[in-house]
């Protein structure tokens, strides 16, 4: 799948399958999934809590925790000329990717920050093990510096400050500080409000674009908020129990939706470019990925089910520009695969 536009690929994700096992059984959390990140973009992943999002993208520094296992699939890093296969790379050379050319904002700021530690000198640790200062005091001044950038007042006390002293708010922001600090490829936000009211959601995104456009990033978004998707993507991938169900640009998700998975995320959420008289549900649940069902895995939840969803897998096919959906309502139409 591609249709980059004359864009350079960043990362290329391609047939990924990971697995967990368990004492109940092997979960089933991502099969054959494949997408393509390209430089500059703000690419979203969204999906319901527990579909895969945040897996998806710890397979691209190799970090999946046990028992889960990387069964099989590529994640192809296109770093200086040369195309790697990050999956491939010992140890010793995915620490030199990880939190430098790859950074995370994760879910909950309070897990990324050490109690025990004012936030500076958490913020310059990061920037000594990668070598991109040359000790500890040149990395506390850096660490201001980037307070600052990320609208953090009084930055000078605020890096003498440990976590408890600062609010939501200017914890993720120094969460967001750490991963800018040695200017990565790639950010990866990963739910990057979850933890914050209303108010403070709306200035940590305007936060992240405007420091996207200033410093040039590409930004991994990973969400369950449509509203933000609208806000702050260039592409979508809608993520449905492990499998990328549809693949489109921002405005064309929302103005002609195909999977019946995603128009069921977009009924259920006040959409502005549609006149929807009462919010609706998606009946039923997510199916157990430990037995998940044969065929389609929204089967047992599609309003369009035939006996061909049940039986087989629709293939991710081309519908549009851009646009790509795993149905047999548009498989069975004669849609280019992708």
């Amino acid at each position: 799948m591609s249709d980059g536009e004359g864009r350079k690929p960043l990362i290329e994700v391609k047939n990924l399958y990971v697995y967990f096992y368990t004492y109940a059984g092997i979960v089933k959390a991502i099969e054959d999934v494949s997408f393509t990140i390209y430089r500059g973009e703000t690419f979203c992943l969204v999906g319901e809590t527990g579909c895969g999002k945040t897996v998806v993208s710890r397979t691209l520094t190799n970090i999946v925790p046990p028992p889960g296992r990387i069964v099989k699939g590529k994640v192809l890093y296109h770093r200086d000329g040369e195309v790697i296969n990050i999956l491939d790379l010992p140890e010793s050379k995915l620490r030199e990717i990880r939190g430098k050319e790859i950074a995370y904002i994760i879910q909950d700021p309070s897990a990324a920050l050490d109690p025990l530690y004012v936030v500076g000198y958490q913020i310059a640790e990061t920037m000594v093990d990668h070598g991109t200062v040359k000790d500890e005091k040149e990395g506390f001044a850096r660490a201001i510096k980037l307070l600052r950038e990320v609208l953090i007042p009084d930055p000078e006390s605020r890096a003498k400050a440990y976590p408890h002293e600062l609010s939501g708010g200017m914890r993720q922001r120094v969460v967001i500080s750490m991963g800018l600090s040695n200017e990565p490829q790639l950010l990866i936000a990963d739910e990057p409000t979850s933890y914050l009211d209303v108010t403070v959601q709306a200035q940590v995104l305007d936060l992240l674009r405007e420091l996207k456009k200033r410093k040039g990033l590409t930004v991994l978004l990973i969400t369950h908020d449509m509203g933000v998707v609208a806000e702050m993507c260039e592409r979508v991938a809608v993520l449905y129990a492990g499998n990328i169900v549809e693949v489109a640009p921002v405005d064309e998700l929302f103005k002609r939706p195909r999977h019946p998975y995603t128009v069921g995320l977009l009924r259920a959420v006040p959409n502005p470019l549609t006149e929807i008289e009462k919010l609706e549900s998606i009946p039923g649940t997510v199916p157990n990925l430990i037995n998940p069902p044969p065929g389609c895995r929204f089967h047992p939840r599609c309003p369009h089910t035939t006996e061909r969803c049940r039986r087989e897998k629709p293939p991710l096919v081309r519908v549009g520009p851009s646009h790509y959906v795993r149905c047999w309502l548009y498989a069975e139409k004669g849609g280019g695969e992708a």
